[in-house]
């Protein structure tokens, strides 16, 4: 996922197809979150003008992340579409609301934008559908719930405020 730009410009008439699996497992260093993460799959293509070469890419793979109530591992599938441009000549003129990326040793590595993009699209949370967990589902005084056990039951507490109707009758 690293190109000379002579390289990359010797595809100009053709283009670049991109078709490639990579090891991407330093973003559990920056996000302590990602307990794991699969190898992901980059496909995409390049497409080239005289002022940039513009990467369209699909990035899919599966992260392990922690349930948000129970802290069991979380299989977690993800698939991103990405566009990176890299500026071909200092002459490229873009607009202000494009992100373009300036070409650094005369080489383009696309590895650092494909693990922000992964960064960047991490859930805040997730939650499992396994009933065994880590935590309990109950303690002194409280007990998880779900919203169908709620229905029809009467808090204790206003249990009493019952009886003041039944009287007035």
């Amino acid at each position: 996922m690293k190109w000379l730009v002579q390289q990359l410009l010797t595809h100009k008439e053709n283009g670049l197809h991109i078709d490639e699996s990579v090891d991407v497992s330093e973003v559990k260093e920056v996000d302590r979150e990602i307990r794991d993460i699969s190898p992901v799959q980059v496909t995409g293509d390049a497409f080239f003008s005289s002022k940039a070469v513009t990467f369209q890419l699909r990035i899919s793979g599966t992260m392990i992340l922690p349930c948000a109530r129970t802290l069991n591992d979380v299989e977690y599938p993800f698939t991103i579409e990405a566009i990176e441009i890299f500026r071909l000549n200092d002459r490229g003129i873009f607009e202000e609301e494009e992100e373009v990326h300036d070409i650094e040793n005369n080489t383009i590595n696309l590895l650092p934008y494909v693990k922000e993009r992964i960064l960047l699209e991490k859930p805040l949370r997730v939650f499992s559908d396994k009933d065994e967990s880590l935590a309990p589902a109950s303690g002194k005084g409280w007990e998880l719930r779900t919203k169908e056990e709620e229905k029809g039951k009467i808090d204790p507490r206003l249990k009493e405020l019952e009886k003041f109707f039944d009287n007035e009758k």
